[in-house]
């Protein structure tokens, strides 16, 4: 059956594979590594994208702001030309994205984020070469800022002047919250836009695009998961992993408070890479270091291999806006590989894992020492949840089920 399906998936690709090759130009408003460049193997969305258009006959350029002028590596794929140009704050940002803007070659421009860094340039570019502009929202960027309740309410004119004028002037930010409140209301000028869970849709509309997982990459069968926790020193743990960066409000203290309860001494949550952005790591090494044990980032390649020496995979998030308007990646890591995975029921969670894995509530350590416990005293039945989960991701959050929907996609947009 499996094989019969791919069979189609492909046939389906062949079919609307374009006759000649279409440039399209993914616009990316961070590629250094405080951006998509944190992640060391291409696996975060622009190179999904990337990937599943290659397999659509498209030529594919990547271009964007390096804004820690950092030496982030982003030669992911050597088919895949990256260009970067030196962020900047305003009043350089308007050199910086006019040089990005003579860059993009494309017939088809794809912004990648609902920011003015890279919606907004395709904006311009669209009004001024009437080329297609595709729009890909992966975040609710103002969840980062408050949600809709954020205003800009300087407390006088004085400071209001000083946020314009002062070198570190809030204004100066490209996507400060006060331009991203802005850059919402022109969404309805993309002629496509691709999201990837229902709170995005709901707020955006547009057309459901899952992050798949490259299954073939991702295959178990390829992988003894002891040889694998031999190799990254885990074979004397039960394997908890978090395959992922750890932020609050993805729920990695609840394992943690969980495994403080269990006070099992061969249990350990295993973090894959960390955290970019700030200390948290080192907050929950202070306090839960006996439970941590932390690998360095993977390149995407290593993933399999990695991902296959857990046990259990752990979604925790917690029932925030932030997470609520996410995919976790990490969640078809797990899937992939057939791992049973115990995560929460927040945002798509429960829709795309189903009755194929262990469902708790957001922010109950309680329920999740409990599950933990219940998983590995029905071994077996989880096992089999674990292999069905893969037949899930296999049908629909695969890199075949994201080129079938991105052949509609580029035949809705090319006709």
């Amino acid at each position: 059956m499996q094989g019969d399906r791919e069979n189609t998936v492909e046939k389906i690709v062949n079919d609307k594979r374009l006759t000649s090759p279409t440039k399209i130009s993914i616009i990316v408003s961070d590629l250094s590594t405080g951006g998509v460049g944190r992640w060391g193997g291409g696996a975060v969305r622009p190179f999904l994208l990337s990937q599943v258009l290659k397999r659509l006959n498209c030529d594919v350029e990547i271009l964007g702001f390096n804004v820690q002028k950092d030496t982030a590596e982003l030669s992911y794929f050597d088919d895949i030309p990256i260009q970067t140009i030196p962020g900047s704050n305003y009043p350089g940002f308007i050199k910086a994205a006019n040089q990005l803007r003579d860059r993009i070659n494309g017939d088809i421009i794809y912004a990648y984020k609902l920011r003015p860094s890279s919606f907004g340039l395709g904006l311009l570019e669209k009004f001024r070469t009437q080329r297609p502009l595709l729009l890909d929202i992966d975040d609710w960027e103002l969840s980062w800022h408050g949600g809709d309740r954020w205003r800009y309410r300087p407390p006088n004119p004085k400071q209001f002047a000083r946020d314009i004028l002062k070198k570190n002037g809030q204004l100066r930010y490209p996507d400060h919250p006060l331009y991203l409140k802005w850059i919402e209301k022109w969404v309805s000028k993309a002629d496509v836009v691709t999201l990837h869970n229902k709170f995005l849709q709901n707020r955006f509309g547009g057309v459901y695009l899952p992050n798949g997982k490259d299954t073939s990459l991702f295959d178990p069968s390829a992988y003894d998961p002891d040889a694998s926790r031999k190799r990254y020193g885990l074979s004397d743990y039960r394997v908890l992993m978090f395959p992922g960066a750890p932020r609050p409000y993805k729920g990695v203290e609840d394992i943690l408070i969980a495994l403080d309860r269990l006070n099992e001494p061969d249990l350990r949550l295993v973090i894959i890479g960390g955290s970019p952005y700030d200390d948290y790591d080192n907050q929950l090494l202070d306090r839960w270091g006996r439970w941590i044990i932390k690998l360095p980032a993977m390149p995407i390649q290593l993933m399999p291999e990695v991902v296959s020496a857990a046990h259990i995979v752990v979604v925790p998030q917690r029932d925030e806006p932030a997470a609520v308007a996410q995919f976790p990646l990490k969640l078809t890591d797990g899937m992939a590989m057939a791992k049973p995975i115990l995560a929460t029921r927040v945002g798509d969670i429960p829709e795309i894992l189903g009755d194929r894995g262990y469902l708790v509530e957001p922010s109950s350590p309680e329920q999740i020492a409990q599950k933990i416990q219940w998983i590995f005293q029905h071994w077996n039945s989880a096992i089999e949840q674990g292999k069905k989960a893969r037949e899930k991701c296999v049908q629909y959050y695969s890199f075949e089920k994201m080129t079938e929907i991105m052949s509609e996609i580029l035949s809705q947009v090319l006709k």
